[in-house]
C-alpha cells in the first residue's frame, strides 16, 4: 500500500469488486426462502400481461407468435447460467449490464418513468421470481434454427 493513499486504496478495491461483481454475481438464495414452480413460470414468461418477457426474448414457446429479438433467446438459459445467475438477473439485471433495457422485476426503488398505477411495487413478487427461475433453469436445450430466424420466418 506504499504510495496509495486510502481514497486511492478505496477506489481499486471498488473497481476490482466492481469486475468481480459483473463476472460472477448471482443471488444464491431463494427469495424470501420460497421455492419456484416451474410450471407456474412457464406461464409467467408465455404470458405478456404478466412477464413481459417475449416482447424482446424467444423461446420455446411454438404456441407464442410473435415472439422478440431483441434480447438472448431463453433456449437454453438453464445451461448458461445458474439458478442464482438468473435470480439475479431478474430481479435486476441492471447490477450486470447498466444500460440493459431488461426492466427490474422484482425492484421498486430507485426507478425512473414509472407509471404511478405501479410505483412502488416489482413487476413480480417474490414467489413469481422464483417460479420464473424454476422454469428458466429446465431450458437445457440450445436455441433451434427455426428459434433464431428472422420474425417474418417464424
Amino acid at each position: 500500500m506504499q504510495g496509495l493513499s486510502a481514497a486511492g486504496f478505496a477506489l481499486a478495491l471498488l473497481s476490482a469488486a466492481a469486475g468481480a461483481h459483473a463476472a460472477g454475481a448471482s443471488i444464491d438464495a431463494p427469495l424470501d426462502g420460497l421455492r419456484g414452480d416451474a410450471v407456474r413460470g412457464r406461464a409467467i414468461v408465455a404470458d405478456r400481461t404478466r412477464g413481459l418477457c417475449l416482447p424482446c426474448h424467444t423461446g420455446p414457446f411454438p404456441e407464442v407468435r410473435f415472439q422478440g429479438d431483441l434480447a438472448p433467446d431463453l433456449a437454453g438459459t438453464g445451461s448458461r447460467w445458474s439458478e442464482g445467475q438468473l435470480r439475479l438477473r431478474i430481479v435486476d439485471g441492471r447490477r450486470l449490464d447498466p444500460t440493459s433495457i431488461m426492466p427490474a422485476y422484482h425492484r421498486s426503488d430507485g426507478l425512473e418513468r414509472v407509471a404511478p398505477a405501479v410505483r412502488g411495487r416489482p413487476i413480480l413478487d417474490a414467489q413469481q421470481v422464483e417460479d420464473v427461475v424454476a422454469f428458466l433453469v429446465t431450458l437445457r436445450d440450445a436455441p433451434s434454427i427455426s428459434s433464431t430466424a428472422p420474425q417474418g420466418t417464424r
